[in-house]
């Protein structure tokens, strides 16, 4: 809605069209004067005057239809700087518009906005991540990166071993990759720090999952393919995990893959994150297994005792 000199706005299914204050006699003629839908007009009008800016039509209300508690708003924002990938860097006002769904309208008052922010920045081709991004992510490097002897120990893991080590943690019903070293080998598996994958599948899923409550497997089941039926293998491997001290994947969710993933421990015994090592399964024998698991659980401790503890660790 539009308060500026020319603002105007369509009442109800009605269609009844009040334009400007030049109108406002007419206004004043088709709605009774001091009636409660135009007080309520005029007081919201002077409301967003006061801002500077209108809101969005509902970007101001809590999407309750969907049980969220997220502002909509918020989440449009979040979105459109979503489509913004390595593969496409830049993305034109007409794709935001096709991707979002959203009314033109609207994307042209997020997209302003994320620019007010430096969040964005037009380009001749379209829009592309603006310099204030680059401020959140070097604070974001800063506060995740592992300490530098974190990362010896994964890359000596990785020249021993020949296959891609990643470190991950649990956020709510995902795992969350930290840290990676690639395999040297042209075919790997590379997942990407900041990836964010599943729980439901996987030898750091199942890792991850040691001690994890009744209500943490159930939504992590409703979350799978498989369904709330799925809460009882998730337990079992859980359980299996535990009583290993690892867990192993053959192609759970990625055919032709498998992994091999230990716990990192606190000192009180808490797992707080997985380290893994994976690859192709015509690479990974059996055997290869369990030698992975032997030295997996090794650098794991070293890395425990380094005092390995990261700001997102465990929820319920």
């Amino acid at each position: 809605m539009d308060c500026s000199v020319d603002w105007r706005v369509t009442y109800g299914r009605r269609g009844a069209v009040a334009i400007g204050r030049r109108k406002e006699v007419e206004n004043r003629r088709r709605f009774s004067n001091g009636s409660p839908l135009v007080e309520a007009v005029r007081l919201r009008c002077r409301a967003w005057r006061r801002a500077g800016r209108p809101p969005d039509d509902e970007g101001e209300r809590v999407d309750a239809e969907q049980g969220q508690g997220g502002v909509r708003s918020v989440r449009r924002a979040l979105d459109i700087l979503s489509l913004l990938t390595e593969d496409q860097p830049t993305v034109p006002l007409k794709d935001m518009v096709d991707a979002t769904g959203l009314p033109k309208t609207t994307v042209v008052r997020l997209v302003q906005t994320l620019e007010q922010y430096g969040l964005l920045w037009a380009t001749p081709a379209g829009y592309t991540a603006g310099p204030g991004l680059w401020r959140w992510a070097h604070l974001a490097h800063t506060s995740w990166e592992l300490p530098p002897d974190t990362q010896k120990l994964m890359r000596e893991l990785v020249d021993r071993r020949g296959e891609t080590a990643n470190l991950m943690i649990r956020r709510d019903i995902h795992r969350v990759c930290v840290a990676q070293q690639e395999s040297p080998q042209p075919l790997r598996h590379v997942v990407r720090v900041g990836d964010e994958l599943p729980l439901w599948a996987g030898a750091s899923s199942k890792v991850l999952l040691i001690g994890a409550t009744d209500g943490l497997l159930q939504r992590v089941a409703a979350a799978s393919p498989h369904g709330v039926a799925h809460v009882e293998q998730l337990r079992l491997w859980a359980t299996e995990a535990a009583d290993r001290g690892y867990a192993v994947s053959h192609g759970e969710r990625d055919i032709g893959l498998t992994a091999v993933a230990v716990p990192i421990r606190t000192q009180s015994g808490v797992a707080v994150a997985s380290l893994s090592l994976s690859g192709p399964s015509a690479r990974i024998s059996e055997q290869d297994t369990e030698v992975f698991a032997d030295d997996l659980r090794e650098t794991a401790a070293r890395i425990a005792a380094q005092g390995f503890h990261h700001s997102l660790g465990p929820r319920t």
